[in-house]
C-alpha cells in the first residue's frame, strides 16, 4: 500500500509594511496583577487582523512605564498610576510631563496601603523610621505624602516589593507602602498572629487633595489587618492608559486613534466575563485631573456623549474649591469628604 501524506498547506506572510502600520503596543506590569491581565484581554477582544493588533509588553510598573512611554521608540501607550506624574516630574526635573503625555481613559483606581508595625500608631510616627517603598510599586505615594506632610522617613526603594515585604514582617524596618487595587491577596494573605502589623490610616489633609481622592479599608476586606467592624482611611489615585503626545496626523498618531475606537467601541465586552473585573471599574468618560485627553478619545465621546470639549477638562483645583464653600475647611474626615466628593459630582454635572 502507497504511504500516504499530508498534503501541504501554503500561504504567503503578511506584507510586513501592513503588520507594522496596524500594530500598537502597550507596556503594562509584572505578572500576577490587573494590569498584566488586561493588556491580554485588549489583545484578544480588539484583534482585528492587519487592521489592528494590540501587542502588550511586560513592564516595571507605573514609574518606569511613564519613563518609557516618553522614551522609547518602540512603545505607544501603557498603563500608569496618576501620582507617578508628579514623581517624575520632581525626581527627574521634568517640568513639561503635562505636555509629552496624554490619557486615553480612567481604568480603575489603585489604593494607598501602609502596612506597619503595631506600635506606629500615626503617619508622624515614621518620622527616623525605615520604611519600604519599591520604586514602580509604592515610592510616589511615599515621597508625595511624606514631603507634603512633613514626614523624614529612610525609605528603602531599591529592595523589590516582596523582599520589602517579607523584611517588614521580618523585623527589618518600620513600614511598606503599596499602592495596589483594593483586596490585594499580597496584602490579605500575610499572617498576622499575635496582631504585630496593621494598616496605618491615612488623612485625607488638604495638602493631598489635589493628587488623591479619599478611600478606606473595612475589616470584610482586610479582616488580618483591620480590627473587626472598622474601617482604615486611605487614599486612592487613578490608574490611567497614558499616550506619548504623538504629533496630530503622525502614523503614530493615527494608528493609536484606530486603537482607541475600537477600545471604546468594545469597553462593553471588556467589561463581561471571563475579562478582569477592574474592567468593570473603568468609565470612559471620566476625567483625569491635571492632564489633557488624548484628542481622538475626546473625538469619539464628544460625538457619542456629547461630553465637554478636551480644552475643558475637570480640575482637581474644582474640588478643592468645593470642598473650602460647603465646609469652610480643606481638613475634612474622610466620610465628610466621600460624601462631598458624591455632592461635587452630582453639582457638576448639573453646571454642565
Amino acid at each position: 500500500m502507497a504511504q500516504q501524506t499530508s498534503p501541504i498547506i501554503s500561504s504567503d506572510l503578511p506584507q510586513r509594511d501592513l503588520v507594522n502600520a496596524g500594530t500598537v503596543t502597550v507596556i503594562t506590569a509584572p505578572v500576577g496583577g490587573p494590569m498584566s491581565v488586561m493588556g491580554s484581554d485588549m489583545a484578544n477582544v480588539l484583534d482585528d487582523g492587519e487592521n489592528l493588533r494590540v501587542l502588550p509588553i511586560l513592564g516595571k510598573g507605573s514609574v518606569q512605564n511613564l519613563i518609557d512611554i516618553m522614551l522609547l521608540k518602540n512603545v505607544d501607550m501603557g498603563f500608569v498610576v496618576s501620582d507617578a506624574l508628579e514623581f517624575v516630574k520632581t525626581e527627574y526635573n521634568v517640568p513639561d510631563i503635562n505636555n509629552r503625555v496624554r490619557y486615553i481613559a480612567q481604568l480603575f483606581h489603585n489604593d494607598v496601603h501602609i502596612v506597619v508595625r503595631q506600635e506606629i500608631r500615626t503617619l508622624q510616627d515614621l518620622n527616623g523610621k525605615r520604611v519600604f517603598a519599591e520604586r514602580n510599586i509604592g515610592l510616589p505615594a511615599a515621597r508625595i505624602i511624606f514631603r507634603r506632610l512633613g514626614i523624614s522617613a529612610e525609605i528603602d526603594s531599591h529592595t523589590d516589593a516582596d523582599g520589602g515585604l517579607q523584611k517588614l514582617l521580618n523585623g527589618e524596618g518600620d513600614a511598606w507602602v503599596a499602592s495596589v487595587g483594593k483586596n490585594a491577596p499580597v496584602i490579605k494573605n500575610i499572617k498576622n498572629d499575635g496582631g504585630k502589623f496593621h494598616l496605618l490610616s491615612i488623612p485625607y489633609d488638604r495638602r493631598l487633595q489635589d493628587v488623591y481622592l479619599p478611600e478606606s479599608f473595612s475589616s470584610d476586606e482586610y479582616p488580618n489587618l483591620v480590627p473587626p467592624g472598622s474601617k482604615v482611611d486611605a487614599l486612592a489615585a487613578p490608574t490611567v492608559l497614558m499616550v506619548y503626545n504623538w504629533p496630530a496626523q503622525s502614523e503614530r498618531y493615527k494608528r493609536v486613534a484606530r486603537f482607541v475606537d475600537a477600545l471604546f467601541d468594545n469597553i462593553e465586552k471588556l467589561q463581561e466575563p471571563p475579562r478582569h473585573p477592574k474592567w468593570r471599574d473603568t468609565v470612559i468618560s471620566a476625567a483625569v485631573p491635571g492632564l489633557q485627553r488624548f484628542q481622538p478619545a475626546q473625538d469619539w465621546l464628544n460625538a457619542r456623549t456629547g461630553a465637554a470639549p478636551a480644552a475643558t477638562p475637570v480640575r482637581a483645583e474644582e474640588f478643592r474649591r468645593f470642598l473650602a464653600q460647603r465646609n469652610g475647611s480643606g481638613n475634612v474626615s474622610h466620610a465628610q469628604a466621600a460624601k462631598l466628593y458624591s455632592d461635587f459630582l452630582r453639582w457638576r454635572d448639573g453646571q454642565r
